[in-house]
């Protein structure tokens, strides 16, 4: 079962936290971020991505940008622009897109339950990349940034939420320049605390990663790391935790994830639909961008039309977890078959776009002349990605796309 604990969160003060909470670190390069915290010194970008703070140019991997993350993260505690808990609480974090909410519990996921797969995996990490933020975590000895997880919904869980949400006001409520709500409570009451806590334990039997897979590896391995050198290990050191919010599975959508191409690989238009039509029945359906409305059902875009397939029987397997996903379909028959894309973490003849900005910006590309296909997928299902996570599979790359994105900075957990 799932192991959850309250914190002592290092939090904003109420009248800098829409100036202070920022985009997660890895949907920015560093130029936007420069852009996005410029003339606002309460960024949390100062901290995540603290190259903004250095010379244009400076790597972000470079011993001089940890420097700074920690010396700019001691100034924030200094200025009392963050300020730590007197007790440990949960809080809940809720989201606004598009008129639909979703509420999470935000508390402190024990390493073990990832090291022992309690916490489901659904996509392979990179080892640099976890480098990079187990060192963030190290230089900072805190997790700056939550992590996204999911659980099978629980009606007792639902209920302390909505009678907090209901009858307690938020500690911060504001909408960001997308237009995304963001609503905070901290739950102050032992007692409901102390719930949670047991409900996880006796109710919850696994915890999933819905998006920050690299995120929860650096927290989980470096917590780790800390209890292999403490010879006076307890158990009950806070560095055996990580923070999360963690999401109902019948609250979350996920969002399509869409494909670009380069080039056809040699072929000619006409010959490149012929191909297709091998495994696709395919309609030209004109200038208007077309949205594929159900599973196993495709559309691109190629000389100012678009396009539907939808993928023959027989070119698919329902009863294998990953070969009935859309996108496993579209990359063993077009992508490698007729493109010659083999590895979609290493071809440079191909790009991933999320679905937050809509099937206009994939027909732009191609438009421009930068691509010269593009292909729009039926978004993965919640249900799909619990049964490979259970399953032990892992999900192809660039698959599930989560939005709205957790901000950064509503709480901080410290590891000390």
């Amino acid at each position: 079962m799932a192991i959850i604990k309250p914190f002592k969160g290092l939090r904003p003060p109420k009248n800098i936290v829409q100036q202070l909470a920022s985009r997660p670190y890895d949907v920015l390069n560093s130029e936007e971020a420069r852009q996005e915290a410029d003339n606002n010194p309460y960024s949390l970008l100062h901290i995540t991505k603290a190259e903004i703070d250095l010379p244009v140019g400076t790597d972000e991997h470079s011993q001089e940008v940890y420097d700074k993350v920690i010396e700019n993260f001691n100034l924030f505690k200094a200025k009392k622009w963050l300020e730590k808990e007197d007790d440990e609480k949960f809080y809940i974090y809720a989201q606004t897109m598009n008129g639909r909410t979703q509420y999470g519990i935000v508390g402190c996921t024990h390493i073990d339950d990832y090291l022992n797969n309690n916490i489901k995996k659904h996509e392979l990490t990179r080892k640099d990349k976890e480098e990079d933020r187990m060192k963030h975590v190290r230089t900072t000895n805190a997790n700056i940034e939550p992590v996204f997880f999911t659980y099978p919904a629980n009606k007792r869980i639902d209920a302390i939420v909505s009678k907090i949400t209901a009858t307690q006001k938020p500690e911060y409520d504001f909408v960001t320049n997308d237009g995304f709500g963001h609503h905070f409570w901290v739950i102050d009451d032992k007692a409901i605390n102390d719930e949670i806590v047991k409900i996880f334990a006796d109710e919850i039997p696994y915890l999933y990663v819905a998006d920050g897979h690299h995120r929860t590896a650096a927290a989980a391995l470096v917590g780790s790391e800390k209890r292999s050198k403490n010879p006076s290990h307890t158990g009950n050191e806070e560095y055996n935790y990580f923070m999360a919010v963690i999401f109902p599975d019948n609250q979350l959508q996920i969002i399509d994830y869409n494909r670009v191409v380069k080039d056809l690989n040699g072929l000619s238009t006409e010959q490149f639909i012929e191909k297709i039509s091998q495994y696709f029945v395919v309609e030209k359906m004109g200038k208007e961008i077309y949205k594929p409305s159900k599973l196993h059902e495709f559309s691109f875009y190629i000389d100012n039309n678009w396009y539907k397939m939808t993928a023959k029987e027989g070119t698919y397997d329902d009863n294998d977890p990953i070969g009935v996903l859309d996108v496993t379909i579209l990359s063993n028959l077009v992508l490698d078959k007729i493109l010659n894309i083999k590895d979609l973490r290493t071809d440079t003849r191909i790009d991933f776009v999320g679905g937050i900005r809509g099937l206009g910006e994939i027909q732009r590309r191609v438009d421009s002349g930068e691509m010269r296909v593009a292909f729009a997928l039926y978004p993965v299902s919640m249900q799909q990605l619990i049964n490979i996570a259970d399953s032990g599979n892992i999900m192809p790359p660039k698959t599930t796309w989560f939005e709205p994105k957790l901000r950064s900075g509503l709480v901080i957990h410290e590891l000390v």
